[in-house]
């Protein structure tokens, strides 16, 4: 009995060949579309936003480098398909290609690079990390921040700075008074920065797990009940941004946005004085009060519970 060979489809080469070249024009098409400095400012930075704070440019960094080594190892598995693909292809109608079980160089080769690449993704990750999170960087400002549902409290402090470490027990904070300003539902809070100073972030929320981050800045963090998260920002650009929870906490989590404005250190200290001639002044920052470690109505509902038992 004769070997049985699958038989080529008669036109196929032709088909593939039209379908290159309009794979070829679609790329072509998709490139020029893309010749807007906009566009291209996107291209370059792998579709995140353009970085405004000191902080997201080290991010933005990784992001690119992680994605250059995704591509260039994209290219290199793609090389070697389409080599295979056409040097071991089948010549002719009575002919099988040459059958290779095993390529030990290759399967090495396989194995340690992709080793090689988790240990240097992870040495960069760590380091951007450290660097944004840098607990002995210095800070010019301390904010308060509430999340509750379903928006903002942003607590200014006024007066002389002093030690920003808070804890869910603190009973004095950095500094002696402190203004505020406090959203809504309907209600979207105005957050006001200044530009060139390191503003850290503590994070408070008197209910559920919320997400405190501007886009602009490139970072975010939770904001946990019971905890007091935070992180510090130096935005490097003046102008207006908007901010959003990124943790769905209920029902409005939709409505629990804010705008950043990042201005001078003289529009930043007259917005400031501006709140405290409205009357929205405090000794103490507003985190939430009696709830601040605990989810508002636990404690209640447990007492009803003990009693219907």
């Amino acid at each position: 009995m004769g070997l049985q060979l699958p038989r080529r489809a008669a036109g196929k080469t032709d088909a593939l060949r039209r379908f290159a070249a309009l794979a070829a024009v679609g790329a072509g098409v998709l490139v020029v579309s893309g010749c807007s400095d906009r566009t291209q400012g996107q291209w370059k930075r792998f579709a995140m936003p353009d970085p405004a704070s000191e902080q997201g440019e080290r991010i933005l960094s990784l992001w690119q480098g992680a994605w250059i080594a995704a591509l260039i190892t994209g290219l290199i598995v793609w090389g070697l398909i389409f080599y295979a693909i056409i040097r071991f292809r089948r010549r002719n109608a009575d002919e099988i290609p040459v059958q290779t079980r095993y390529n030990l160089p290759l399967e090495i080769f396989y194995t340690i690079a992709p080793v090689i690449m988790v240990i240097v993704f992870f040495a960069k990750t760590v380091d951007t990390q450290n660097y944004v999170l840098d607990e002995d960087r210095p800070v010019d400002n301390c904010m308060e921040i509430t999340g509750q549902q379903w928006s903002w409290t942003f607590n200014y402090g006024v007066g002389e700075k002093g030690d920003c470490d808070v804890t869910p027990d603190t009973t004095e904070f950095p500094y002696e008074s402190y203004v505020y300003t406090a959203g809504t539902g309907s209600d979207i809070p105005d957050l006001y920065l200044p530009v060139g100073e390191t503003t850290r972030f503590n994070l408070h929320s008197p209910d559920v797990i919320h997400d405190f981050g501007v886009p602009g800045f490139l970072m975010k963090m939770d904001v946990i009940p019971g905890r007091v998260n935070h992180y510090a920002i130096t935005p490097t650009t003046i102008g207006d941004f908007k901010g959003k929870c990124y943790e769905l906490c209920g029902t409005y989590h939709s409505r629990m946005l804010f705008n950043v404005h990042v201005v001078s250190r003289e529009d930043y200290d007259a917005h400031l004085r501006e709140l405290e001639a409205a009357g929205n002044t405090s000794d103490l920052p507003l985190i939430g009060g009696e709830y601040a470690s605990t989810q508002a109505g636990l404690e209640a509902g447990q007492q009803d519970e003990e009693e219907a038992e």
